[in-house]
């Protein structure tokens, strides 16, 4: 008599495997609008499968179409995950909707007071929002649970004392009581900066401004980004200077309750330039940071703060912006656009494998349809906390 329990079990595992092969996905959203070469300017949201193992990678699940004066820039979660935040640079107001329901249910909070609306950074609790305004050189707080404006930080630069100019990143962190911006350049890509701004986070007054760049002034190092290492017992933060191609940070002293800066490394002697965001491993001894030009993802060892040391430069695309990783740490999704501009919009999302440190996958859905995504983040159901 024929035994069918081998094929029996064969079919089994077969069917385990589709099934589980079925179920492979990784959502991410990502706004996108048409390029400079366009005749009609489109605007939207996508969302799509970036998972290199699934039957859907590079395919767009969802499209939630924006206003195409909008200018939608980046999104953020708040810190429950329960609020999606679209900044805008070509309107004063945020895009708000809730990740975990309809996209399409999207509220519009205006804020007057600012012009070309960046970054946002949120408190631990939830109940405050901080918004950079690069066009009104200021910082708008609002109430995160109302979204109701409650103040606005501005400070000129013709003022005698510290000052906010076209500020950019933002970070905070309440267990020094300080925010800090950045203070990047103007919208129109001129004039850059070269200072970051201390903020007294619980009074909201500016404490002072710093210059951080070792070239005369004005240097032009327009720092972008700012974040704090999460190695417990540190209080240090790296700052990427996009016009001056390096990495400084920014090291906290308690007794004195002030910051030093230094520059701690210098990207063109990689023969790379822009450098624009960071993320950190779990434990806070690795580095990411992406470079625009010409288009990688460098990853640092930093188990000395101060002398990063770089493991290996991985080449993404023109214009790589954002990275986000999947929740296993196996993958880094980086967004390659930065704000359209020439030789820095690519348009595509590489998929880098974080186990042999290589470019594996392209996603270029937007990119053939004469897109440029500017932002890229994963639907919280596959996120691991960037954002």
């Amino acid at each position: 008599m024929l035994n069918l329990k081998p094929l029996a079990s064969v079919l089994v595992a077969l069917a385990a495997l589709s099934a589980q092969e079925a179920r492979c996905e990784i959502l991410a959203l990502l706004n996108y609008e048409s390029k400079p070469t366009e005749a009609v300017r489109k605007e939207g949201i996508a969302i799509i499968d970036i998972d290199p193992a699934s039957a859907n990678f590079n395919k767009i699940i969802k499209d939630i179409p924006l206003p195409p004066d909008l200018v939608a820039h980046h999104i953020f979660y708040n810190p429950a995950v329960t609020k999606a935040y679209v900044t805008a640079l070509g309107r004063s107001e945020l895009r708000v909707f809730d990740p975990n329901s309809s996209l399409e249910a999207m509220s519009v909070v205006d804020v007057p007071d600012c012009q070309v609306g960046e970054d946002l950074a949120f408190s631990e609790d939830g109940e405050t929002w901080y918004l950079t305004c690069m066009g009104s050189s200021n910082v708008v707080v609002g109430d995160a649970r109302s979204d109701k404006v409650r103040s606005v930080i501005f400070a000129p630069a013709s003022s005698q004392g510290p000052f906010i100019q076209n500020p950019h990143g933002i970070v905070l962190n309440e267990a020094i009581d300080r925010l800090i911006v950045a203070n990047t350049i103007r919208p129109d890509l001129k004039d850059p900066g070269e200072t970051i701004t201390v903020i007294e986070a619980s009074t909201q007054k500016i404490l002072s401004t710093h210059k951080v760049s070792e070239k005369p002034s004005p240097s032009g190092a327009a720092p972008v980004e700012i974040a704090f290492t999460p190695r417990a017992g540190m209080q240090i933060a790296y700052i990427t200077n996009m016009m001056g191609a390096s990495l400084w940070t920014a090291t906290w002293w308690p007794k004195s309750k002030n910051f030093t800066f230094q520059q701690v490394y210098d990207f063109s002697a990689e023969q790379q330039g822009v450098p624009l965001e960071m993320a950190f491993s779990d434990s806070g001894d690795r580095l990411y940071v992406t470079t625009a030009k010409p288009g990688n993802l460098d990853i640092f060892d930093i188990a000395d703060p101060y002398h990063p040391r770089l493991i290996k430069a991985i080449a993404a695309a023109a214009g790589a912006h954002h990275v986000v990783f999947s929740a296993d740490r196996r993958y880094a999704f980086v967004q390659n656009s930065l704000l359209n501009l020439p030789g820095m919009s690519d348009g595509s999302v590489s998929v880098i494998d974080l186990v042999g440190n290589e470019k594996i996958a392209e996603v270029d859905v937007l990119k053939k349809m004469g897109l440029n995504p500017n932002c890229i983040i994963l639907l919280p159901k596959w996120r691991r906390g960037e954002g």
